[in-house]
């Protein structure tokens, strides 16, 4: 039995956590994705955080290894998570699947879904660890 309860990157975890609250606390609800984009941009500057704006992450075919083209999610922090955002009013289980595909289909295991939009703000984190995933590629 695992007993290794650490959180997978606790630290950038927590500091992503208090960004996406930063954002939701100074822009409220009602804004285009774009302005949340821009403005959690501008709070991974302030600290000077390492990221990837707009990044390409490659999918892998699971039954052959093969390369089937490529996602574009809004943010890669550190090199090791992705972050999604919306704004819209209720975050959909199609939008949590879609994320989550990336994640079993990638080389990543740490995601973040945040919708800037929902009434109750919420950030998703999901994971999907190396040890469950079919195949690794990058």
């Amino acid at each position: 039995m695992d007993t290794n309860h650490e959180l997978l990157h606790k630290e950038l975890s927590y500091q992503l956590q208090g960004l996406f609250y930063a954002v939701r606390n100074k822009y409220g609800q009602y804004h285009k994705e774009k302005i949340y984009h821009s403005a959690l941009r501008e709070e991974l500057e302030n600290n000077s955080m390492p990221y990837a704006s707009e990044p390409r992450i490659d999918v892998f075919s699971v039954s052959s290894g093969k390369k089937l083209g490529s996602y574009v999610p809004d943010f890669l922090i550190g090199g090791v998570a992705i972050v999604e955002l919306k704004a819209s009013p209720i975050t959909t289980k199609n939008m949590e699947m879609q994320l989550i595909e990336y994640l079993k289909s990638s080389k990543y295991e740490l995601a973040y879904l945040v919708n800037f939009g929902a009434g109750t703000f919420k950030p998703r984190r999901y994971i999907h660890t190396t040890d469950r995933k079919s195949i690794i590629s990058d």
